[in-house]
């Protein structure tokens, strides 16, 4: 799908994937919703990259009605989508230990609920779109540390491979698996930071292969080839052991500061 004339929204686009992926859209004449929770996190990126046709809507898309709104402004501010960017996401790096219901709600509402519930208000908007889910290289590989997270992904990534076998001819679905991305994820997923997994790619690499995946129609966007490597099994336990060991650090250093 050609970017040129398109309506487009792009949800979490204050920080990491979603900022770099503002500011290469920013040099292709469309307009744009930027959505995130951190409206003056996502007012600063607009001003940096943005245009007189770019949008700020602050919310939270955990929240059902946060969605309508979002697609409500999308309706009175552009009079349509035609192409729907699920960036935002949350990420936590922790140990499972306590039963804590609203913790795992509260990942699955964003992660995986409020994205579903964007395709389906997109398919009663128009049937001819492009949804694309910024998903992650967790849902092909888990990892200690990210179990709720890594569950998030895969059931975006089995829902969305049953999806596309039952969707109408005029939808595109494009589904993004970067590895780890040098953006505040880390920091923001944990105390102290978590560790960053290697290897790791810049944001701006993830948001050129999402833009140029979006124009070829690509069903999958792999931004690095390394992470088809790691569903080779000796490579897939190698790194499952080193990350095993950095978890253990992280521990070691959480404990001794409460």
């Amino acid at each position: 799908m050609k970017l040129k004339g398109k309506k487009v929204v792009l949800t979490g686009a204050a920080s990491g994937i979603g900022r770099a992926l503002l500011q290469g859209l920013s040099g292709h004449d469309l307009k744009l919703i930027a959505a995130d929770i951190d409206g003056e996190k996502l007012r600063a990126a607009i001003a940096e990259f943005g245009s007189h046709d770019f949008y700020p809507f602050t919310c939270d898309l955990s929240v059902q009605d946060e969605v309508n709104r979002l697609f409500e402004f999308a309706a009175k501010t552009m009079k349509g989508i035609d192409i729907f960017i699920a960036n935002a996401g949350i990420p936590y790096y922790e140990q499972i230990s306590k039963p804590d219901w609203n913790h795992i709600g509260k990942i699955f509402e964003t992660n995986v609920f409020s994205i579903i519930y964007s395709l389906e208000k997109m398919m009663r908007l128009s049937d001819r779109f492009h949804f694309v889910v910024t998903n992650s290289g967790m849902a092909k590989i888990a990892i200690p540390g990210y179990a709720l997270y890594s569950s998030s992904k895969a059931a975006l990534e089995r829902f969305f491979e049953g999806y596309v076998l039952e969707k109408e001819p005029g939808i595109y679905v494009s589904m993004v698996y970067p590895i780890a991305t040098k953006t505040d994820f880390f920091s923001r997923a944990s105390v102290p930071p978590a560790p960053v997994p290697w290897p790791s790619q810049p944001p701006e690499k993830v948001a050129s292969a999402v833009i140029k995946g979006i124009e070829r129609d690509k069903k999958t966007i792999y931004p690095s080839r390394l992470l088809r490597l790691s569903q080779l099994p000796f490579v897939r336990g190698w790194y499952q052991r080193r990350e095993r060991r950095c978890f253990q650090k992280w521990l070691q250093k959480r404990n001794q500061k409460c």
